[in-house]
């Protein structure tokens, strides 16, 4: 079944709160190669940053009315934030904000979503 395309408004949103704050973060492929996907299991996925329980609310009706399905929000550093799993709806959701397939900090050097903790 063709999937509708999501009202225009709710794009233009999430666009916004995706370029204020989100960030995307990628599967490595190095480390699925070394550990195998028995020990590594995270995949790729676009994180919305929400700054109060009633922005989180308005994030997850935006994603919902485009067609994704929210995660399950968790509170970091005084915030929220709303994972989207799946390399698909990754896909889906930076083409329908108009990012390019590896957005993300590095992108220019191939290495979109590695950040790194500065902790050893």
């Amino acid at each position: 079944m063709a999937r509708a395309a999501p009202a225009a408004e709710a794009l233009r949103q999430l666009s916004v709160f995706f370029r204020r704050n989100g960030y995307v973060r990628r599967q490595r492929a190095d480390r699925l190669a070394a550990e195998g996907y028995w020990a590594y299991k995270k995949g790729d996925e676009v994180r919305l940053v929400a700054g109060s329980l009633a922005e989180l609310r308005a994030i997850r009706r935006l994603l919902r009315a485009a067609g994704f399905k929210p995660g399950r929000p968790f509170a970091k550093a005084r915030q929220w934030r709303q994972p989207v799993y799946g390399r698909a709806a990754v896909a889906r959701f930076l083409a329908l904000v108009g990012q390019g397939p590896r957005a993300g900090p590095g992108a220019a050097a191939g290495r979109a979503g590695t950040r790194r903790s500065h902790r050893v």
